[in-house]
């Protein structure tokens, strides 16, 4: 029996480097997320969390854990756990224009929109106060419970700074205080290859969201780490440890 990566057909093409060296470091075999076979363990990239479920109710590890990403992909549910957890968020269910509108499950800064009319407030959205710092956001990735690497984005022409936007990006020293905030995060949740996302607010990190299945073009174009080769490293363990 092999392993399993399940990723959507679309997803797969888009993200063939990654595909690939999966496949390759593992002996993995790629899926699509309707697969219901046999697997020696799975390395789920669908954002749902209903995939690795399925998989978890018949003992198979699922990389990550389906309590991870129901969390992960619904940013209010995401947010009022962080808040209930001490851990500081921009205020959510926030009417007051302007203010930041975002889809529960989206990624990537899809569907993310600047309100400035109370009247586009949607309690099927989160509606957010916006950062001071706007244009300016931190990713910090973690494998296995451990900080691997943080990078800046900064936009001049958006108050999205999202990469695949066309934001700017630069490798970023996380100060002492911050990697204490990026600590008590990775305390809270129970996940193996993720993204904790910060904007800055008068010059602070704020909480801004966890990305499930993070990506890693940053990583390569900004930093000389192999982060898909450390994260199969660290499946290979777990693995063997199962």
């Amino acid at each position: 029996m092999k392993p399993v990566l399940i990723y959507s057909k679309s997803e797969a093409k888009r993200n063939a480097f990654a595909v690939n060296k999966i496949c390759a470091s593992l002996g993995a075999e790629l899926k699509t997320p309707d697969y219901d076979g046999g697997a020696l363990y799975v390395i789920n990239r669908t954002n749902d969390f209903r995939v690795a479920e399925r998989f978890e109710k018949r003992g198979i590890r699922v990389f990550n854990p389906s309590a991870f990403s129901r969390l992960a992909n619904d940013k209010q549910a995401c947010y009022d756990f962080m808040e209930k957890n001490g851990v500081k968020i921009m205020q959510t269910r926030y009417k007051t224009p302007p203010f930041v509108k975002k889809p529960k499950n989206g990624h990537g800064g899809e569907g993310v929109t600047m309100c400035f009319d109370k009247a586009e407030y949607d309690e099927a959205f989160v509606c957010q106060k916006p950062a001071s710092d706007l244009g300016k956001d931190l990713r910090v990735w973690v494998i296995g419970g451990k900080i691997i690497a943080s990078i800046l984005r900064v936009s001049k022409t958006d108050f999205r700074s999202n990469f695949c936007l066309g934001g700017e990006a630069v490798p970023y020293t996380l100060s002492a205080e911050e990697i204490k905030e990026v600590k008590k995060i990775i305390s809270l949740v129970n996940g193996d290859y993720y993204g904790v996302d910060f904007v800055f607010d008068g010059g602070k990190i704020v909480f801004n969201e966890l990305e499930d299945t993070v990506g890693a073009r940053m990583v390569y174009a900004k930093k000389k780490l192999d982060i898909i080769e450390a994260f199969c490293e660290y499946v290979k363990a777990e693995a063997s440890e199962e």
